[in-house]
């Protein structure tokens, strides 16, 4: 529970901020939406909310679940809140662009939102510096969320003795983490955002090790030396685990158990679903075996079919008088997204860009060498590539040193077609 224990002792902390935060941003995005302002969310490939627009969203439903749900509520699951539930999702709806497959995430959001202020409650009103219980009035500030009969239910049930040997052992085991978060609000998600901005990686995420350091690392920008034990520990076990063993990384690296319904290191909001992870035994020997004879049978009739491929589009573009002066049967005409390939020493992707298939087209006002087409590299997939046709007027000979530049490349190595870059 290491991942989850930062954001009970946090809570104490910025609650009240959040509280008045929640209040303003409902006033702005209601009042913005008056105006017909609706507001777009994010979401990670890994089904985590993100920037921009996420912390907004966090602390609208903060604010929602506040005024809409009593603070007696214990168990979120109770069918009696699904009146109040769907009046909080209409609400979000009205708001932000959001689909109908997220109202899950949203809802698990409110009911830890809940805790939260459940939390903060009882913490800062309900208990002396010495942790007893202090017989508190209902805070004039939280009089237009709270009635008097909510708030008498509420600090009877802290005074219940079941329930205060439970929270004894809740706080325990939060208030000292062996590895405490210190990111302060911002969550996994947002932090795994802006490592893969810094870096300008084209990956969409990051392994749960890696992350899980990074939000360890705190204002002097050097994580401690039991944090880099843990780290080196994972980078090792990465080298000899199946990617199918049912128990991760970072769980084998701090020798703690895996919990259902969650990742270790990866945050609120993330699963076994999400991330594709499925359970079961890892595969023997004899199957490895099987699944690379299979995947080598299909290599090998890819490749086969890609040369007769290339056999033909060549002999076709030697009857031709130019054959920059036609479009490229099958190429597109115009621009168009593409992937960049070659095929020697094997057949593999290096890199992204676009394909100009436009009639007339010129290479830096030379002609384009017969069977190619014209391509501006965006993204070098494998930086050291040897380009297929070095540029006589730049100094380019890599992938990477062609990004940002045009280049002849191959049309039968040219395949049309790719997500938007990341």
């Amino acid at each position: 529970m290491a991942d989850d224990q930062h954001e009970e002792v946090s809570k104490k902390v910025s609650a009240e901020e959040e509280i008045r935060r929640g209040i303003t941003v409902m006033r702005r995005v209601v009042q913005g939406r008056s105006r017909g302002i609706i507001l777009d969310v994010y979401w990670n490939n890994q089904g985590q909310l993100i920037e921009p627009n996420g912390h907004t969203l966090t602390s609208f439903i903060g604010a929602l679940v506040r005024n809409e749900i009593p603070i007696t509520c214990d168990d979120w699951r109770n069918k009696e809140l699904n009146e109040s539930k769907e009046k909080n999702w209409s609400e979000i709806k009205r708001c932000f662009n959001i689909k109908e497959e997220r109202r899950g995430f949203c809802m698990k959001l409110a009911g830890k939102l809940l805790r939260g202020f459940r939390t903060f409650l009882s913490s800062k009103f309900l208990k002396d510096a010495d942790d007893n219980f202090v017989d508190a009035e209902l805070p004039k500030k939280y009089e237009s969320l709270i009635s008097a009969e909510e708030w008498e239910a509420f600090k009877s049930k802290r005074q219940d003795p079941v329930f205060q040997r439970i929270s004894a052992t809740n706080w325990e085991r939060a208030s000292s983490p062996a590895y405490p978060y210190r990111k302060g609000r911002v969550g996994y998600g947002r932090l795994e955002q802006s490592m893969l901005q810094k870096e300008e990686s084209s990956e969409t995420s990051l392994p749960a090790h890696v992350l899980w350091k990074e939000a360890r690392v705190g204002k002097s920008g050097v994580p401690q030396e039991e944090v880099l034990h843990v780290y080196q520990k994972c980078e090792e076990l990465s080298q000899s685990l199946s990617p199918d063993d049912t128990k991760g990384i970072l769980s084998r690296a701090l020798d703690v158990p895996e919990y259902s319904g969650r990742v270790r290191g990866k945050g609120f909001g993330v699963t076994l679903t999400s991330l594709s992870i499925k359970k079961g035994k890892a595969p023997s020997n004899g199957e490895l075996h099987a699944r690379l004879e299979a995947m080598q049978a299909e290599l090998d009739a890819l490749r086969r079919e890609r040369e007769a491929s290339a056999s033909t589009l060549y002999r076709d573009a030697s009857d031709k008088n130019s054959i920059n002066c036609t479009f490229q049967p099958n190429i597109p005409e115009g621009i168009s997204h593409c992937q960049l390939y070659l095929s020697s020493p094997y057949y593999r992707m290096v890199g992204k860009g676009k394909v100009h298939n436009v009639s007339g087209v010129l290479l830096h006002t030379r002609e384009l060498p017969a069977g190619c087409l014209k391509v501006s590299v965006d993204i070098a997939v494998e930086p050291n590539a040897a380009l297929p046709y070095p540029s006589d007027d730049s100094d380019a000979t890599t992938v990477h040193e062609a990004v940002g530049s045009f280049v002849a490349w191959p049309t039968n190595l040219i395949c049309v077609g790719y997500e938007v870059f990341v």
